[in-house]
């Protein structure tokens, strides 16, 4: 009979502990609406804000706490379980602008009187430099792909276009077709927050893009079986728009074939495209629209990574050096 009691009243505790996960989730998700209205941000930002909040939340129900219920004291606790798991400052700092977001949202609504998150101070966070390739390297990663192959010739134009550009991968993978004007050379792009930018494509791109248009593009659809009005300008083998991931496997493959032995990020032409600009005397503000910063300090870090090089010519030339 007792032993039936103890088994009730832990039924009781983790039903409850359902309930608050439950309503926590609820509580979560309106804030993801909320912010997707406002904010306009991309699947993968709301995606990373809701899995924040979710393990915040699981934390606090093991502890018999809710996200309403939580206080300053609570949330440093699990700020100090992260930094002991040796999760990166940059996870760490990712975190407290959630949990911020999130709690400004609750007092706005009237859900809590006091912020808990107001005096969490995220790790400092050094300046990492980003890691690029040269002029030459992506020559040859460019040069790679197999132009007699339609899934290489998508390749082809995708890579070639990521160059020209500094599109984010994202922007790149979701072109539609009417985002692309040949005859002028432009790609309209919408990048986070949902803001537009034009961005120049370049002879280069705008000359494999037609190739690709006229034949690789036109045999992915057939043999996907979808229509040729699809809208989707860089379709996957079965004709949908492709993954993040597919596309970064793509550039490891290539690179694996060149035997690249560099570091490389899906953002690695992205970094490319930025840093031989700046080399080649462009300014500052000019990549920073092209690149769809809203804030120069974003773009300032290219700078850099292009003095780096300039003092590297100048020490190589310069007699007094």
């Amino acid at each position: 009979m007792a032993m039936d009691k103890t088994k009730a009243n832990t039924n009781t505790k983790a039903k409850a502990l359902i309930k608050f996960a439950a309503e926590d989730a609820s509580l979560i998700d309106r804030y993801i609406d909320a912010v997707w209205m406002e904010r306009g941000l991309s699947k993968n930002s709301l995606e990373a804000y809701s899995r924040d909040l979710r393990a915040v939340a699981g934390y606090l129900n093991g502890i018999g706490k809710r996200l309403l219920n939580a206080d300053h004291a609570d949330l440093v606790g699990y700020l100090a379980q992260l930094a002991m798991a040796r999760r990166s400052p940059r996870s760490q700092a990712r975190l407290v602008s959630s949990l911020r977001g999130f709690y400004r949202y609750c007092l706005r609504e009237s859900l809590l009187q006091a912020d808990p998150a107001l005096r969490l101070e995220p790790p400092k966070l050094g300046r990492t430099l980003p890691v690029t390739l040269t002029e030459a390297q992506v020559d040859r990663l460019l040069a790679e792909p197999d132009l007699e192959k339609p899934v290489e010739q998508r390749d082809k134009a995708m890579l070639e276009l990521l160059y020209a550009s500094g599109l984010r991968v994202s922007e790149l993978i979701s072109l539609e077709m009417p985002a692309i004007n040949l005859r002028q050379g432009v790609v309209r792009v919408l990048g986070k927050g949902g803001k537009e930018r034009l961005v120049p494509l370049g002879e280069q791109a705008a000359h494999y893009l037609q190739s690709y248009y006229a034949d690789a593009r036109v045999k992915l659809l057939e043999a996907a079986g979808v229509d040729q009005a699809c809208a989707i300008v860089f379709p996957s083998r079965r004709g949908q728009m492709m993954t993040r991931q597919a596309f970064w496997y793509r550039i490891k493959h290539y690179a694996a074939r060149i035997d690249l032995r560099v570091p490389l990020s899906p953002h690695g032409l992205r970094h490319a495209f930025a840093t031989h600009l700046l080399n080649h005397g462009a300014d500052l503000r000019v990549v920073q629209v092209l690149l769809g910063h809203s804030d120069l300090s974003t773009t300032q870090i290219y700078t850099h990574v292009a003095r780096h090089r300039l003092q590297e010519l100048h020490a190589q030339h310069h007699p007094r050096a």
